[in-house]
């Protein structure tokens, strides 16, 4: 099990909420325990899953059209 802290920020767009809330229903795809807070969501779950849902949630913002960054930090514990 591991845990992951995700911040992704849209960058030049005036759309950033809807952006990330459209990016954050990838999560629900995958069996893990996330909580959304309003500066980063928390995922903990399996390790596969956890970096499989990290890579879809960084997709799908990419998929809406704009530039994205997003900071990742990782716990095993």
């Amino acid at each position: 099990m591991i845990s992951a802290e995700v911040s992704l920020y849209p960058v030049e767009t005036a759309d950033s909420d809807q952006v990330i809330e459209e990016s954050l229903h990838a999560l629900a795809d995958y069996h893990l325990q996330y909580d959304i807070g309003s500066l980063s969501t928390h995922l903990h779950g399996e390790s596969d899953q956890v970096w499989s849902a990290l890579r879809r949630l960084h997709e799908r913002a990419q998929a809406l059209g704009h530039e994205v960054m997003m900071v990742v930090t990782i716990s095993n514990g």
